[in-house]
């Protein structure tokens, strides 16, 4: 699994290098958080489908 992901940053207002800050199966699949070293924002995604930055 990668450690990095490019993925727009809402507090940077601009695309960031996020990093893993953990992982975790769950019944729904793979549970990752993501966050952003210049201003600490993070997400969180399972299975890569779900996504909590859209929300």
């Amino acid at each position: 699994m990668a450690t990095e992901l490019e993925h727009d940053c809402p507090e940077c207002e601009e695309e960031q290098t996020f990093y893993r800050a953990a992982a975790t199966n769950l019944h729904l699949g793979l549970k990752t958080k993501w966050y952003c070293p210049e201003c600490d924002y993070g997400f969180v995604r399972v299975n890569g489908d779900i996504d909590s930055s859209t929300a």
